[in-house]
């Protein structure tokens, strides 16, 4: 498809429009001044609504066309343009220039296709959830329903909204439920394989049960997380600065109830009434290059910091992601509790409904 084949003019008459629409099967064509600057669009929609409203195929589509539609900048990354259309619920949007000329037609489903991810993906599903008490006495944490869908299924639809289509789940407790829930992973349109921990191998032992490839880092979400992150654009990061891991990471607030003193010896200072700390912590989310899973002994117990420690005691390089999207990391009943009330509130998670 050809951007320029749905330029059309504000005398363009309605029935023309179509035609171009339905030839170029964009659902949209864009209108547009002498010097190529958008006046508006003109969806189906837009032109149904004008022929409702009296417009005849043969008028002007200025007539029905839409005089404020959602653009991108010129400038804009796939992924923000992603994440732009998700969260306007929109298919398609003109790309514009800085001095609003069209250069562009971007679509959800070009986009999407476009952006397939052939890295595989380990879902950490392995916990046991004992934080939870007797939510979790008969089936594992990330299987727990959140709106009607299991924990581990949001993350799983959300990573396939991104391109990824080749995933490892890692279990233990209560594996039997989690294989039954998701099988091969036929019915949600991806492959799904299982790495079986016959017994407790920390937050990055199962890892070395993995059948490892030399040519693509691998994407580690733990299973009990619900967030809106885009994957792809931490994929990106990893990439871009050359890391052989890559811990995405999100700021976290302590405020100290009382009042902190500061003192010389004796002497007082000053007091700083109830202040707030801000740290970054492991959001749970990492990339990691063959290398890095390379290092992780075979079916020992070992921890995610401790490849991340590792590599820097080696002077190898390792990465960051500040991610600043949606994120809850469900450890407790009130969290389970919050992230159902957002759920059901704002559809937080998927930003906007599937």
């Amino acid at each position: 498809m050809r951007f320029e084949d749905v330029l059309v003019s504000p005398e363009t008459s309605v029935r023309d429009v179509l035609r171009r629409v339905d030839a170029a099967r964009t659902q949209m064509a864009m209108v547009v001044d002498s010097y190529g600057r958008l006046l508006g669009t003109a969806t189906d929609g837009d032109i149904r609504r004008g022929l409702l409203a009296g417009e005849e195929l043969d008028s002007p589509i200025s007539g029905s066309m839409h005089l404020n539609p959602v653009t991108v900048p010129q400038s804009a990354t796939e992924s923000e343009v992603i994440a732009l259309l998700r969260a306007m619920a929109l298919r398609h949007a003109p790309v514009v220039d800085p001095i609003g000329r069209v250069v562009g037609l971007k679509t959800l489903d070009e986009l999407l296709q476009a952006r397939q991810r052939d890295n595989p993906v380990v879902l950490m599903a392995g916990g046991l959830g004992s934080r939870l008490g007797e939510l979790t006495r008969h089936r594992p944490k990330p299987m727990l329903s959140i709106g009607g869908r299991p924990i581990l299924e949001h993350i799983l639809l959300r990573l396939i909204d991104q391109g990824f289509h080749d995933f490892w789940i890692a279990v233990n407790y209560k594996a039997e439920v989690i294989e039954a829930h998701f099988g091969d992973g036929s019915t949600f349109g991806c492959r799904i394989q299982y790495l079986r921990e016959e017994k407790r191998l920390g937050t990055a032992g199962a890892l070395s049960l993995l059948p490892l490839r030399n040519d693509l880092p691998v994407m580690v979400t733990n299973g009990d997380l619900l967030t809106n992150a885009d994957f792809g654009s931490l994929l990106d990061h990893h990439d871009r600065v050359a890391a052989e891991a890559t811990m995405a990471v999100r700021p976290h607030e302590i405020q100290v109830p009382y009042g902190v003193i500061e003192a010389d010896e004796d002497r007082f200072v000053t007091v700083r009434e109830k202040p707030v700390f801000q740290h970054i912590i492991a959001a749970g989310i990492y990339v990691l290059s063959p290398t890095a899973v390379a290092m992780i002994p075979r079916d020992a117990f070992f921890d995610m910091p401790d490849v991340f420690r590792n590599l820097v005691e080696e002077g190898r390089p390792a990465s960051v992601y500040r991610m600043a999207d949606y994120w809850i990391d469900i450890g407790h009943p009130p969290d389970l509790e919050r992230a159902a009330r957002e759920f059901d509130s704002s559809a937080a998670i998927h930003g906007s409904p599937r």
